[in-house]
């Protein structure tokens, strides 16, 4: 007599393998703690997820193959791989941030004649998630995906006044902040100073502190709860953005990421 066929997609028994399940729940373990810091190297990853070497050391080159970890050569540090972006672009799909931030940032661009940014914070850096090119011919361009130091960026700046202090700290207890022209914020107290201002005036000031020769003018974007979830940004070159026209900048980009936040459910608490 035949055996009844048994039909796919559940294991034997109509229960997940313990042993599966663990080894899901710290591998994800593993994610998270990359995805907090600025890389990691094997040691810190066991010791930090409490696990063995050899084990996470199995797990991180498992993650690798799917693109969802990567390594630094030169340091032998591990870091998030480029495959959680596409994961996390298919959350932000779902919550509808991107696609409610278009209409806004091409409304900010349109009044402001500059280029309108949307970004994320991401470990130590603003993951650009998307942008409206302005006509002119000289122009800023950070493509979706594009990352960016929170230290000397407008978005991140205005994440970091705004946000959760443990992203500040985690930055200041780093191995130091980098110098990319004569104006970066390289100190705990000069960035400290710094965002202390923007949670004043509601909107932050990259003064070629990135790149020279252009500014970038950023205001947080709030969830319901609050809480400094994304930022937007307009960036120009520094003819174009002078200091004059930054008050005036800075009231339109509060405006819009105010109307962003709305648009979420979510206000400036």
């Amino acid at each position: 007599m035949a055996q009844p066929t048994r039909k796919r997609g559940r294991p034997k028994g109509g229960a997940e393998s313990p042993a599966t399940v663990q080894a899901l729940d710290r591998a994800l373990d593993i994610l998270d703690l990359l995805a907090a810091s600025n890389g990691l190297t094997l040691s810190e990853v066991a010791e930090r997820s409490d696990q063995a070497p050899s084990t996470v050391h199995r797990m991180l080159n498992a993650l690798a193959q799917r693109g969802m970890t990567e390594q630094d050569a030169a340091t032998q540090s591990w870091h998030i791989g480029p495959a959680t972006f596409r994961l996390g672009t298919a959350f932000m799909r779902r919550a509808g941030i991107v696609e409610r931030a278009r209409p806004i940032l091409r409304a900010l661009m349109e009044h402001t004649g500059e280029t309108a940014n949307l970004g994320i914070l991401n470990g130590d850096s603003v993951l650009f998630l998307s942008q409206i090119e302005t006509h002119e011919t000289i122009r800023a361009f950070f493509p979706p995906g594009t990352r960016s130091p929170l230290h000397a960026s407008g978005i991140g700046k205005a994440l970091l006044a705004f946000g959760r202090d443990a992203a500040l700290r985690e930055l200041l207890d780093g191995p130091g902040l980098k110098r990319f022209t004569d104006k970066t914020l390289v100190t705990p107290e000069a960035l400290d100073a710094d965002l202390a201002r923007i949670r004043h005036r509601g909107f932050s000031v990259d003064d070629e502190e990135r790149t020279r020769g252009m500014r970038c003018i950023a205001a947080p974007v709030f969830d319901l709860t609050g809480e400094a979830i994304a930022g937007l940004s307009v960036s120009g070159p520094t003819h174009r953005i002078g200091a004059e026209h930054i008050k005036t900048l800075g009231a339109a980009v509060v405006s819009a990421a105010g109307d962003l936040s709305q648009a979420l459910g979510g206000e400036r608490p």
